[in-house]
C-alpha cells in the first residue's frame, strides 16, 4: 500500500516558480513509477512528468520540458515538481500519482497504470 501527499501549491503571478512536493509513504519497489498530472476545470487530467524510482530517468508531457522538472530524494521519500516561468494557462489541481509499470514508459501518461493517487495540490496563476 501507498500513500502520497502532496503540498506546495498556491497563487503566484504570472513568471513565478513553483516546487511541489510529494511524500511517500510505503515501498515504491525497483518497478515503482512517480508521475505528476494536472487537471484544469472542465478539462481531462494531464500527463505532466515521471520519473522511475530506481533508475532516475524521466519523462515529460509535451511541450512542458524546459518549464518543469521532475526530480526525487530517495533517502526523505519525495518527489517533487519544479515548476518556472509559470503561466495562467498552467492554473490547474497538480496530483502525484504511483505506479509500479517498470521499464514500459510508453505508458507512462497514462492515468489507469496509476494505482495511487494523492489529494491533489491546487495552483493558480495569476496575469
Amino acid at each position: 500500500q501507498v500513500q502520497l501527499v502532496e503540498s506546495g501549491g498556491g497563487l503566484v503571478q504570472a513568471g513565478a516558480s513553483l516546487r511541489l512536493s510529494c511524500v511517500v509513504s510505503g515501498r515504491m519497489g525497483p518497478s515503482g513509477v512517480l508521475g505528476w498530472f494536472r487537471q484544469a476545470p472542465g478539462k481531462e487530467r494531464e500527463f505532466v512528468a515521471a520519473i522511475s524510482w530506481s533508475r532516475s530517468a524521466t519523462y515529460y508531457g509535451d511541450s512542458l520540458k524546459g518549464r518543469f522538472t521532475i526530480s526525487k530524494d530517495n533517502a526523505k521519500n519525495t518527489g517533487y515538481l519544479q515548476m518556472n516561468s509559470l503561466n495562467p494557462e498552467d492554473t490547474a489541481v497538480y496530483y502525484c500519482a504511483a505506479s509500479s509499470i517498470g521499464d514500459i514508459t510508453r505508458l507512462y501518461r497514462t492515468t489507469s497504470i496509476y494505482h495511487y493517487w494523492g489529494q491533489g495540490t491546487q495552483v493558480t496563476v495569476s496575469s
